[in-house]
């Protein structure tokens, strides 16, 4: 049973106890739907100022909507366009200071002003993208990107 923690160490502690969270939430679990729920709801509730956190899973070649927290969101994204079909395209994290000077950015939310698209891999192939935006510029740093991408990897062995 989830039990709600008061993060008051370092970020780097801080996001460890995430990480043991996670991992806690979902080792038990083979549903990859009720994985990325939880996985969604555990970083709404630690991160802040963000608007938006959730999951887009390939299906049929292109991002559908998964699992998140937030507002209505733009249902499909094909590989190339937007910060999330780019993380697709490359294989890579896509962390975005300002959005709007993003080539290409789809606004499913005009109150978002940076991104961070983590992809996640299964069996070599991308599975979908963690997908996380923020009302301020310049939200994610390389902390966030470093612990967001372990996040990912401890989440695609449970998907």
């Amino acid at each position: 049973m989830f039990q709600s923690i008061t993060y008051n160490g370092t970020r780097e502690q801080n996001y460890n106890l995430v990480l043991k969270q996670l991992k806690a939430l979902i080792e038990d679990e083979p549903n990859a739907i009720a994985n990325l729920s939880n996985a969604s709801a555990l970083l709404n509730e630690f991160l802040d100022e963000v608007n938006w956190v959730g999951f887009y899973i390939m299906e049929s070649g292109e991002l559908v909507l998964g699992p998140f927290q937030g507002l209505p969101a733009c249902v499909r994204i094909k590989p190339g366009s937007g910060v999330c079909g780019t993380a697709v395209a490359e294989q890579k994290t896509q962390r975005v200071e300002d959005v709007n000077a993003f080539p290409g950015h789809i606004a499913c939310d005009a109150a978002s002003q940076s991104e961070i698209v983590v992809p996640l891999m299964k069996n070599g192939e991308v599975y979908g993208v963690l997908d996380i935006d923020s009302p301020s510029l310049n939200r994610f740093d390389e902390t966030d990107e470093k612990n967001l991408k372990e996040f990912a990897r401890i989440l695609e062995q449970y998907i």
